[in-house]
């Protein structure tokens, strides 16, 4: 990277909103352009860092600050911190925010009808149902951001589509050089 900056790439949206799948294909295109990157998805920090927190507001957001300060930590050295996590509570979001140099939020709307169409688990159907307690969305709050950086929505664009939004947005804000011009044949 040019400038050898790192910042916070922080997705938030509903589970199976497409937030996981954006920051893998992002990643690729990040690296040929000479990032470091790291991708911090929430289930796996869940598991190594937060194990044992349940899904209280106070458990969800005590990982999300954790899954923050590691993103921060990251980020002060360079590396392009993806964070691939629900984070629900724009409160904790914003604390996030404050903590880091340059941290870029991408909200990844979608909506319930759809998510639910898409669920190949069913975890919606059964919260729907009343089945699974405190699912975001359902019965525990999702607080969509009001103001962020970046914009998609995977019901109405395709990932590809919703790539090309992000990655003009750091190219146009200086967050990652230009992609070379393709090689003629």
């Amino acid at each position: 990277m040019s400038n050898n900056n790192g910042f916070v790439l922080w997705f938030t949206g509903l589970s199976g909103s497409g937030k996981s799948t954006l920051s893998r294909m992002l990643e690729p295109e990040l690296r040929k352009r000479g990032c470091k990157v790291e991708i911090l998805d929430g289930d796996e920090v869940r598991e190594n860092l937060s194990k044992g927190l349940g899904f209280s507001k106070e458990d969800r957001d005590t990982n999300i600050r954790r899954i923050g300060y590691v993103a921060k930590l990251l980020a002060r050295n360079g590396v392009v911190a993806m964070t691939a996590a629900i984070s629900p509570y724009a409160e904790v979001r914003n604390q996030v925010r404050a903590m880091c140099n340059k941290f870029v939020e991408v909200y990844v709307e979608c909506s319930i009808e759809e998510l639910t169409r898409r669920d190949v688990k069913g975890l919606y159907a059964k919260a729907l149902a009343g089945e699974i307690k405190n699912f975001t969305g359902i019965s525990d709050p999702y607080e969509a951001p009001e103001n962020p950086e970046i914009k998609v929505n995977s019901e109405t664009q395709s990932p590809e589509e919703s790539l090309a939004v992000i990655l003009d947005y750091l190219e146009s804000n200086g967050l990652i050089p230009a992609a070379a011009p393709a090689a003629q044949a």
